[in-house]
């Protein structure tokens, strides 16, 4: 009996932990814009390090502009898919959070929920920040 739980929960923390690596990746794949990707800096830190004239900040944005359309039309097939991945892993993430909370006392649990808050608070401010930054800029 004990080995069949141990068992349960290497599982339950391995779809706890894979569900966190698929979200981190989806999240990675459609933000790469923003962060950057592979440890490079973004366009506009590369722009600002490089101290850029005004009149190759123009060209540079012009650039880039065009490279950030050609991406999104590459990925744009697939983002149902990654809709409907992103909807199956909060299922996913939540029914794993309330199995977990199930083997934890009340005050591990609250802190559980906690991490969670703060970590969905985090992504909230991603998406908002990625929000913003798809408007077009005025003033250049």
């Amino acid at each position: 009996m004990q080995r069949s739980k141990s068992y349960a929960l290497m599982f339950l923390l391995g779809a706890f932990v894979a569900g966190g690596a698929l979200g981190f990746t989806a999240d990675r794949v459609m933000t790469r814009e923003k962060h950057g990707r592979g440890g490079r800096p973004s366009f506009e830190r590369m722009a600002k390090e490089l101290e850029l004239t005004p009149s190759q900040r123009v060209q540079f944005d012009s650039i880039t502009r065009a490279r950030r359309t050609q991406m999104r039309a590459l990925w744009q097939p697939l983002r149902p898919q990654m809709d409907s991945i992103e909807k199956i892993a909060k299922v996913v993430g939540d029914s794993t959070h309330e199995q977990l909370k199930r083997i934890l006392t009340p005050e591990q649990g609250k802190k559980l929920d906690a991490m969670r808050e703060r970590g969905r608070r985090r992504a909230e401010a991603r998406a908002r920040s990625d929000s913003e930054t798809k408007e077009p800029k005025k003033d250049r």
